[in-house]
């Protein structure tokens, strides 16, 4: 047998497994205990993100001043957060005190070579419906707008292309006078 052909042969077999092999990550976001309402919405945002790509979420609350000695705030919010996302993850360790700060992590329910399967064959959809519909971009797709004027009639682009017209007409007059 050839030596060098069994050294190739082993090398291409350790790349495949290297290749579908996932990289458990640990992402982190933090937060403060006097969080607005909107801000709490993106950070959940990405905790979902984060959760939906696999990984693993470290939620860290840092605490100034007079908040360490309010330390259920932080451990409310951390409770608030891990009921919100809990159909894509579970509380892997419980929120602590650290110091300064208060963590806890959450694990995503599925696997993250799972997760990386699903976007392939989200991404394998979305290739197949660009290459059947070639002349529609993607694009294009949402700018189709149908709805209701203020009378309660269907309109589509082209009315409100044309209403645009007419309104832009008159301010036209004006500037010429």
């Amino acid at each position: 047998m050839d030596y060098g052909k069994f050294k190739y042969e082993s090398a291409m077999k350790a790349r495949e497994a290297r290749k579908n092999q996932a990289h458990t990550v640990i992402k982190e976001m933090k937060l403060r205990p006097k969080i607005d309402p909107h801000d709490y919405d993106t950070k959940k945002g990405h905790v979902v993100r984060f959760l939906k790509q696999g990984d693993k979420v470290k939620i860290t609350i840092m605490f100034r001043g007079r908040e360490q000695s309010r330390p259920e705030l932080g451990y409310r919010l951390l409770q608030r957060l891990a009921t919100d996302v809990e159909d894509l993850g579970f509380i892997e360790s419980n929120p602590k005190q650290d110091g300064r700060n208060m963590i806890m992590v959450l694990g995503p329910h599925k696997k993250k070579t799972e997760a990386m399967a699903e976007a392939r064959e989200a991404q394998a959809a979305r290739k197949a419906e660009a290459k059947a519909n070639p002349g529609k971009s993607q694009n294009a797709a949402e700018s189709d707008f149908e709805g209701e004027d203020i009378e309660g009639e269907v309109i589509g682009d082209e009315d409100i292309a044309a209403e645009v017209e007419t309104v832009e007409a008159p301010a036209e007059a004006r500037a010429d006078a």
